[in-house]
């Protein structure tokens, strides 16, 4: 059986472990937001950046790539993510159905936001955000880097995100 890790964010450009394929998805009722506080990777305690995280919206669409772990790595990679993913609590592990863009339905390992977390921050602005992760840096380096790779990513796979396409413009626009 395969293990599918739904990929929206560095996934996306950086997934870390062994990947056997990849398909373009859809995840219903969830969006992608720069709703979590980063204080490991892409920011400090003294001075937060922004990831992105899964917001739950009904009727929202999340597009993204659905992640076909390599045979025989399944238990290694759920290891990793979780090693990853799961640094602060902030995100939660759940098996969420997937549409791939050849019409299959597949569970998905999904790394969502708990809403509940205090390093949510789902009410901030776009201004707001692209003022924070414009000066803001963790141990995996610039959050503004983080925001370009997925935007850029975003753009290659043909998915549109509006909003991650206004920011990128936005902090480029703040740091020079």
């Amino acid at each position: 059986m395969t293990l599918w890790v739904f990929g929206y964010g560095s996934l996306l450009w950086n997934p870390g472990f062994p990947v056997a394929g990849r398909t373009l998805a859809r995840l219903p009722d969830w969006h992608r937001s720069f709703c979590m506080r980063s204080v490991h990777h892409r920011g400090t305690p003294e001075a937060p950046g922004l990831v992105l995280a899964l917001d739950a919206a009904q009727g929202a669409v999340c597009n993204g790539v659905a992640l076909a772990a390599e045979p025989g790595t399944e238990e290694a990679t759920l290891a990793y993510l979780r090693e990853r993913e799961l640094v602060s609590s902030a995100y939660v592990e759940r098996m969420l159905p997937l549409e791939l863009s050849d019409g299959r339905q597949v569970e998905a390992v999904t790394y969502v936001i708990d809403a509940g977390h205090e390093q949510y921050c789902g009410a901030l602005s776009l201004e707001a955000q692209a003022r924070i992760i414009a000066r803001a840096t963790g141990g995996r380096g610039p959050n503004d880097e983080y925001l370009h790779n997925t935007a850029a990513h975003l753009a290659e796979l043909g998915l549109a995100d509006p909003d991650l396409e206004w920011l990128s413009a936005r902090v480029q626009a703040l740091k020079a």
